[in-house]
């Protein structure tokens, strides 16, 4: 298990997995129910997590790792991270 600093939204939680031998996914399970699906939940990958490195990654796609994140620059809904214009940026 690992030290996840975010708590998960409202209706989610989150679950772990071994990805490969050094690197663990971390999917974002929603339980609420959905016509689309028959009613089952449905997840999300949130990202990836070296526990040696000790080191978070955003995701590419559930399959794909991409660039190391710094975790104080994730939310609880993804590592992925956003991309603004120097305008959008200042409006923060």
């Amino acid at each position: 298990m690992i030290e996840f600093p975010h708590s998960p939204p409202k209706d989610c939680s989150y679950e772990y997995e071994n990805f490969n031998t050094r690197t663990i996914r971390i999917w974002l399970c929603n339980s609420r129910q959905f016509d689309y699906n028959l009613g089952a939940s449905t997840k999300t990958v949130w990202g990836f997590y070296n526990p040696k490195k000790r080191v978070y990654y955003a995701p590419i796609n559930a399959k794909t790792i991409g660039k190391e994140v710094n975790i104080d620059n994730t939310t609880a809904y993804t590592a992925m991270q956003l991309k603004r214009t120097p305008l959008e940026s200042a409006f923060l």
